[in-house]
């Protein structure tokens, strides 16, 4: 009961009205099913109907047989009902033959917002108008092949694009979800795209290794609005990494003081970034707490990883947080290939002597498009995606089954959360990893 808005679909939607179109939006987070989208296609009757994944939820880049399931049968619905389906997320770019094989007319590659607008535009004119001079598409060829058109630069100039449509979102349910687990109601935006760094298993099908940044005065000013509409106690920033320099981040606190709308808030960022000055400035514009990528305790397999960081930057970031008052969690990453007992024996030591607040643990997912995808895909299975984001899966053969990873992941959340360190559990899970190895890949994905 984390919900956050879809921030892609909000802005894609501020965008076409602004453009003139009449827009009705869809949110599906609180819908308990298919049949909840299908009485809003019946109420409204759109011509259109664009299936969009919010870009700005690390989560959509797992593409889950879940997501992917409900998107194609949405598809499959709105064609039902002869409407023309576009679809933009990360799993129809990799994949885009299974969501034009349901009916959809084109499947929006990278950023969905400018391609959407200019299809809309084209479309008004003439709803039977070819689609061929709209950069960043796959469209059905020949048979059963795809053709893309050419592609869609990324966009740059973010501080020209409208505010997401928060209006179009019932509220309430937000906050009345947030309210009934937690003491308080929070809310997203975000100030950039991109990641300029080049950790081998990360996927960029959306935003590219590039980095677009908002200038800090449009941050500030789109809080300032959210305060006044729907006055959040705290802020989720969605950036792969928010602030990457230590001056844009000074002059974002500048900008928060100046239009007194300083707030609690949560965001992610790398070690090596979470120099002194840095997070001094965190601290200044209300910081409350920080993810960090910190993924291993090994410099053996952050080294394989091509993470671009070192051991001795996760312990410095995790101090210069902690003298300020800002809570330092750690992203973990289990089994990647080359890991042993002894790499996650480091993990667990570096854990016992930083004490992060909080850890998020996941194991190796080989992702369409990466160089890590690349050096597994021979050993992976017939399973390629997990079933939901929790499913921790070992998706190709690593050094141990999916079992033990999943016993590596409770251990240390539980000694994380309750500062309770038992030698002789992880002594025990030591002494039996002979038996945790796994033995083919195709067995563990059956």
């Amino acid at each position: 009961m984390t919900p956050y808005s879809p921030l892609s679909t909000l802005i894609a939607t501020a965008l076409l009205r602004e453009g003139g179109h009449a827009v009705a939006h869809f949110d599906s987070t609180f819908a308990d099913g298919i049949d909840e989208f299908e009485s809003y296609l019946d109420r409204h009757r759109p011509s259109v109907v664009a299936i969009m994944e919010d870009n700005f939820n690390f989560l959509t880049k797992m593409c889950t047989v879940r997501r992917r399931q409900d998107a194609i049968a949405m598809t499959a619905v709105a064609v039902k009902r002869g409407c023309r389906v576009l679809v933009n997320g990360p799993d129809s770019t990799d994949s885009p033959e299974l969501y034009l094989g349901a009916g959809a007319k084109a499947v929006l590659t990278g950023e969905g917002e400018a391609t959407l607008s200019d299809i809309a535009d084209v479309w008004r004119s003439d709803p039977a108008a070819p689609l061929n001079h709209v950069r960043g598409l796959v469209v059905p060829g020949p048979g059963r092949c795809v053709r893309r058109t050419a592609t869609r630069p990324h966009l740059r100039a973010l501080d020209k694009l409208p505010f997401p449509a928060w209006d179009h979102l019932d509220a309430d349910a937000y906050r009345r979800a947030w309210r009934s687990k937690h003491s308080r109601f929070s809310w997203n935006l975000a100030t950039s795209r991109g990641c300029p760094y080049g950790c081998n298993w990360c996927a960029k099908p959306i935003f590219g290794r590039g980095y677009e940044q908002r200038s800090p005065a449009s941050v500030a000013m789109e809080m300032r609005q959210l305060k006044n509409a729907f006055a959040p106690d705290h802020f989720w920033f969605a950036d792969d990494i928010f602030g990457l320099t230590g001056e844009w981040l000074r002059e974002f606190a500048a900008e928060v003081v100046r239009l007194d709308v300083r707030t609690p808030f949560t965001m992610q960022s790398r070690v090596n970034l979470m120099q002194p000055n840095a997070v001094q400035a965190l601290a200044d514009a209300g910081a409350e707490e920080v993810w960090l990528g910190v993924e291993s305790g090994s410099q053996k397999i952050l080294d394989a990883m091509q993470k671009g960081s070192r051991v001795k930057e996760a312990r410095e970031a995790t101090r210069n947080l902690k003298a300020r008052g800002i809570r330092a969690c750690w992203f973990i990453q289990l089994g990647y290939p080359g890991e042993d007992w002894d790499d996650l024996d480091q993990t667990r030591s570096l854990i016992r002597e930083e004490s992060p607040e909080d850890i998020g643990v996941s194991v190796a997912y080989p992702l369409p498009g990466t160089r890590f995808h690349e050096l597994v895909k021979a050993e992976m299975g017939e399973r390629r995606n997990w079933d939901d984001t929790d499913d921790l899966a070992m998706l190709f053969e690593g050094t141990f089954e999916t079992i033990f990873y999943r016993m590596i992941r409770d251990v240390l959340h539980d000694e994380v959360r309750t500062r309770r360190y038992d030698d002789n559990s992880w002594a025990r899970l030591g002494h039996e990893e002979a038996i945790h190895r796994s033995p083919n890949p195709i067995a563990l994905a059956s």
